[in-house]
Parts: C-alpha cells; sequence; structure tokens
C-alpha cells in the first residue's frame, strides 16, 4: 500500500480548512484516510503558530514507515525541521509569459523607432 502525508480539504467555499492526514494513495483527497495528524488554516497570518499545527510524532512515525509526503506538506515539514530542506530550482519562474515577451519587443521596436 503506497501511502501518503497530505492534505484534505474541509471548510466552505472561499474559507478553506485543511487537514494533514496519512492516507493511501488511491484514496480520494478528501475520502478515507488513516489517521490525522495536523490541521492547515491559510487564512490565519503567516507568522501565526496556528497556520500549522502539526504531531510531529507520528509524522515521524510515518516517515519511517515509508509514507511520502506531498510538495505542499514537505515545505511544512521542512519548516518545522522534520525533514531535510531540497533545493529546488525553477529557473523560469521569474521569466515573464510570452504574450508579455511579445508586448516589450514591441514596445522597443516602437521606441527605437521613434528615436531613429
Amino acid at each position: 500500500m503506497a501511502m501518503k502525508i497530505r492534505l484534505a480539504r474541509g471548510g466552505s467555499k472561499k474559507r478553506p480548512h485543511y487537514s494533514i492526514v496519512a492516507a493511501d494513495s488511491r484514496a480520494p483527497r478528501d475520502g478515507r484516510f488513516i489517521e490525522k495528524l495536523g490541521t492547515y488554516d491559510p487564512l490565519l497570518p503567516k507568522d501565526n503558530e496556528n497556520r500549522v499545527r502539526l504531531n510531529i510524532e507520528r509524522v515521524q512515525y510515518w516517515l519511517g514507515q515509508g509514507a511520502q509526503p506531498t510538495d505542499r506538506v514537505s515545505r511544512f515539514l521542512e519548516a518545522a525541521g522534520v525533514i531535510e530542506k531540497k533545493t529546488r530550482n525553477n529557473p523560469k519562474k521569474a521569466e515573464p509569459g510570452k504574450k508579455a515577451q511579445q508586448r516589450a519587443k514591441e514596445r522597443a521596436a516602437k521606441a527605437e523607432a521613434a528615436a531613429g
């Protein structure tokens, strides 16, 4: 059984609240899970200690059993110091999109034509 530590969404429309759960990877996102490991409330400010709450001992147990955290949960675990920080490389993140690049070229061409 492939285990995941992931988020299960709760809360009403436009008011999300997530449970951090250990679940079978084949189970639905908000469906059956094995154990609740913590909570995540994205509506709270980032410096609030209640934004992310984890039961560290149980998280370490599930990691020891081979459970794989999702990307977002692994960020929470890195911040809590449970797992080591991964190096992420996304060199194209800061580049503007295709349309923005095209507009910049058009502006440069107009400025060159006006100057020349």
